[in-house]
C-alpha cells in the first residue's frame, strides 16, 4: 500500500472513531440542549452523601479513594465525565463492570456521587512533588 492510500485509510478509520466518540459521549451542549427539551434539570447532587455513597457502594475498591484509578478500574475523578454519560455507563457497563441499575443505585445517589468526583481536588503537578524531583 502506498502512502498516500494509507494515509487515507487512517484518515477514514480517525472519522469512524471520532463518529462513535460522539455518539457515545454526546457533547455537554447537546446533553443540556436534551435535558431543556425533556424538561428535566440534572439534579445538583450533594459532595458529601456522593463521598458516603462511593464508600458504601464500593467504587473506591476499583477506582481508587480518591477516584483515581487503580489496577481494576480507570481514574474517574476530578473531572468526571458528564453525568448523563456517566448515569448511561453505571447502568450499561463495557467491560468488568457490573451494572447498576436504578434499582440499585437511584439517578439522585448517582448525582451525588458525581457531586464528589466533581469535588475532588486536582492533583498536584509532578514538580511540586519533592519525591520525584530527586
Amino acid at each position: 500500500m502506498n502512502r498516500y492510500k494509507s494515509g487515507r485509510v487512517f484518515a477514514a478509520a480517525l472519522l469512524i472513531a471520532a463518529a462513535a466518540l460522539m455518539l457515545v459521549l454526546p457533547t455537554a451542549g447537546a446533553q443540556a440542549q436534551a435535558g431543556a427539551q425533556s424538561g428535566q434539570a440534572a439534579p445538583a447532587g450533594n459532595a458529601e452523601k456522593g463521598k458516603q455513597l462511593y464508600t458504601n457502594y464500593g467504587c473506591y475498591q476499583c477506582h481508587g479513594r480518591e477516584a483515581q484509578g487503580g489496577v481494576a478500574g480507570p481514574r474517574i475523578g476530578p473531572n468526571p465525565i458528564p453525568l448523563p454519560a456517566l448515569t448511561r455507563y453505571v447502568r450499561q457497563p463495557a467491560g468488568q463492570m457490573p451494572p447498576y441499575t436504578e434499582k440499585v443505585v437511584t439517578d439522585a445517589e448517582l448525582a451525588d456521587i458525581h457531586a464528589f468526583l466533581r469535588s475532588l481536588p486536582q492533583p498536584k503537578p509532578v514538580r511540586e512533588i519533592p519525591l520525584l524531583n530527586n
